[in-house]
């Protein structure tokens, strides 16, 4: 093997020759262990980079020698036109936030109750640095990594493959004997202080821009088009947890981390497991006063349940797993000046203050602006322009005016909340809950049949990233196209490829505009260039808007901008009535308040709030036509069925009485799971009732209607639980 490292590559016979990427893979594995894992490297930049470019050079002589695990694909492969979709196999789901203590106390307590467990019964849970980067998936395939995607919108990513493949820490392929044949891994792709201080001095050394913070250079390192300069960016992996997998290798947590460990995966070595909420509090503590010696940025710690049976059983709420959260890290602080404030008018007619700020550094990033919330909040800080204040990022993302420094210099008038709206002059009022009394601390504009902000901000949620997610069409391309008139309603945006020329011009028209603003006259030859981009972002917006003439039902109730309705509440009603036609049918019947609007009040999760919201939305007659005409242009499907061929798929169940080998919400949680829809009353559409001891007024209700009654322990074995 000695004389094989020695001999030339020109020599090397096609054996020898594989041989010795045999040895160079594992040789350059070992280095790579050492330097990105250990920070214990035992040669030399020089000597490390021989290796490689060896490895190279054999590949090049022997093109079908080239291994899976091969440095060179280290390197960046061409570049790419554009990202591909990556659907998950799993949903990459994100976390509720603890803030206090006392949240977490609570999240440990919930866990109880949903699990049925007492005090004295034991419940591990295993906590880790959250790390602040971007989260990515990992696919290995019989221990080959073949995938790699961004996490998007937690259903769908970003095909970043070529790009993940340069970044060291990344294992090309799994070691060991207990591999699964197919992994999904997931983890945080980031970069340490160190390295991006080195990489900033280089972008600064060579007159290019710097990075604001270790996040953005990480996120942007890992989304370059081409992958070659993020193999040069120093981007490092920590692996977190798994999505599908053929089968684990151990029964917790813990477990599971520990063989990924032995597999190759950089698994942080803080991770701790605590027995009891003081052990959480205590680690929590610990990480937040080694925060700034860690060497990476963390915004705060994760606890998740650690037996993975349990994990089974709390299952998820919308888009977070039930067994595990986030403890942020509090806010960071600076002091600066309020220097205006202005008012936005939202999709629903909402006045929101939001307040212009003296540019000030909080926590690596420059904020200029801050949420004001409401009228009543300035009133009670006493808000004035002129102030300087504290602001704060709060959850270390959104930025906000804590208080008013009350020794610093003082503006002069209390500030006046508009009674009119900005954007149409309408009369803007707080509305006041007529069976509380009590006023709403938002004031809104009356005008909604007037108010371009209402129909702009209306456009872009529907377009927005959980909704239709049509790329090309963000804010800025949204409100082009409502003042040139060729998009005022949802419908108008599919009528757009077939006015693809007037687009163009529209888009040309903006893009002159903005060179003549910047440069004069004397850019003939840049408007030209920049109508040639007009022309191909066109074809690419009209290539986007078509791929998204079908979409889920419950992204599409979501589009709709109801009042209150929300990703899980889109997601709930689309599970209750199963397609479109069922629930535009079901809606309009509720909007005149008879028997389908006590059924969609009678919704587990549903209530009068959102139930009247919802049935206000399709009392208009306007909404209906605006309805109408989009379904001409979309194809909605329904959602898909969470399991198949289950005997209560499709059937609504009210459970009522006390249960004693489940608690509630886990009954909730696994008759959902097997497709059923949970009401919390009886009425003739109820399929099953499962009635414990002391059920009363919906078991009476379910005789007298007729409706199917089952004791739990029939319940369970209808469900192939007993």
């Amino acid at each position: 093997m000695t004389g094989v490292a020695d001999k030339p590559v020109e020599k090397l016979t096609e054996a020898e020759a594989k041989r010795e990427l045999e040895r160079l893979a594992t040789e350059m594995a070992s280095h790579d262990k050492l330097y990105y894992q250990d920070d214990a490297p035992k040669i030399s930049d020089a000597d490390y980079d021989a290796l490689r470019q060896r490895n190279g050079a054999i590949e090049a002589r022997f093109p079908k020698l080239q291994r899976a695990e091969s440095p060179t694909l280290r390197v960046g492969a061409a570049p790419a036109a554009k990202f591909e979709k990556v659907v998950h196999a799993r949903p990459m789901l994100s976390l509720d936030n603890a803030f206090e203590d006392a949240d977490v106390t609570d999240f440990a307590a919930r866990v109880r109750r949903f699990l049925g467990l007492g005090e004295s019964d034991p419940l591990d849970m295993l906590a880790e640095p959250k790390i602040d980067g971007l989260s990515a998936s990992l696919r290995y395939e019989k221990g080959v990594f073949v995938l790699g995607a961004t996490r998007g919108d937690g259903t769908e990513g970003e095909n970043i493959t070529p790009n993940l493949r340069t970044v060291r820490d990344i294992p090309l392929t799994l070691a060991g004997d207990d591999v699964p044949d197919v992994l999904e891994v997931r983890g945080e792709v980031h970069m340490t202080h160190r390295d991006f201080a080195k990489m900033n001095g280089r972008q600064e050394a060579e007159g290019k821009p710097v990075f604001a913070n270790p996040r953005n250079a990480a996120a942007g390192s890992a989304r370059q088009l081409d992958p070659s300069i993020t193999a040069r960016r120093p981007l490092r992996f920590f692996v977190w947890g798994w999505g599908e997998v053929s089968s684990l290798p151990a029964t917790t947590q813990s477990g599971v981390m520990a063989a990924l460990g032995r597999m190759g995966f950089r698994v942080n070595p803080l991770l701790r497991l605590c027995r009891t909420v003081d052990e959480l509090l205590v680690f929590y503590r610990d990480i937040e006063r080694k925060r700034a010696a860690l060497g990476y940025d963390i915004d705060g710690v994760v606890y998740k349940v650690d037996r993975l049976d349990y994990q089974e059983r709390l299952g998820f709420v919308s888009r977070s797993p039930r067994w595990a959260t986030a403890h942020k890290f509090p806010a960071e602080q600076a002091q600066t000046v309020l220097q205006a404030i202005d008012i936005q008018v939202g999709r629903t007619g909402a006045l929101t203050p939001t307040a212009r700020l003296k540019p000030v550094t909080v926590g690596g990033v420059v904020v200029s602006n801050a949420t004001l919330h409401n009228e009543d909040e300035i009133e009670r800080k006493g808000v004035r322009v002129g102030d300087t204040v504290i602001v704060q990022r709060a959850g270390d993302v959104i930025p906000q005016i804590v208080r008013v420094v009350e020794d610093a210099p003082r503006g002069k008038e209390p500030y006046n909340f508009p009674t009119k709206c900005p954007v149409c002059g309408s009369h803007a009022v707080r509305e006041v809950n007529l069976k509380t009394g009590k006023v709403d601390v938002v004031r809104r504009c009356t005008g909604a049949l007037v108010c371009s902000a209402q129909a702009i901000e209306h456009l872009k949620h529907f377009v927005s990233r959980d909704a239709f997610d049509i790329e090309g069409l963000g804010e800025v391309n949204i409100e082009t196209l409502f003042e040139a008139g060729l998009v005022k309603k949802p419908a108008d945006i599919f009528a757009l490829p077939a006015r693809a020329d007037e687009v163009v011009a529209v888009f040309k028209g903006r893009r002159e505009a903005q060179i003549l603003e910047r440069t004069g006259d004397k850019a003939a030859e840049k408007k030209k260039s920049k109508a040639k981009e007009s022309s191909k972002e066109i074809e690419n917006l009209v290539a986007a808007i078509d791929k998204r003439r079908h979409i889920a039902l419950d992204r599409f109730i979501y589009a709709l901008g109801v009042r209150h309705v929300g990703e899980t509440t889109a997601r709930l009603l689309a599970r209750s009535y199963g397609t479109w036609d069922a629930f535009r049918d079901a809606m309009t019947a509720a909007a005149e308040r008879g028997e389908a609007f006590a059924e969609l009040d009678a919704i587990e999760g549903i209530g009068e709030v959102v139930a009247q919201a919802i049935a206000e939305f399709f009392a208009e007659p306007r909404n209906r036509d605006a309805l109408a005409a989009l379904e001409k242009e979309v194809d909605i499907k329904p959602l898909k069925a969470v399991a198949t061929g289950s005997p209560v798929a499709g059937k609504t169940i009210v459970f009522t009485g006390s249960l004693e080998t489940m608690t509630r919400p886990e009954a909730k949680a696994r008759a959902e799971a097997l497709g059923a829809k949970v009401a919390g009353s009886v009425s003739k559409k109820t399929d099953i009732v499962v009635a414990g001891p002391g059920a009363g007024s919906k078991l009476k209700e379910a005789e007298a209607l007729g409706v199917a009654v089952m004791t739990e322990a029939e319940w369970l074995k209808f469900i192939g639980a007993a």
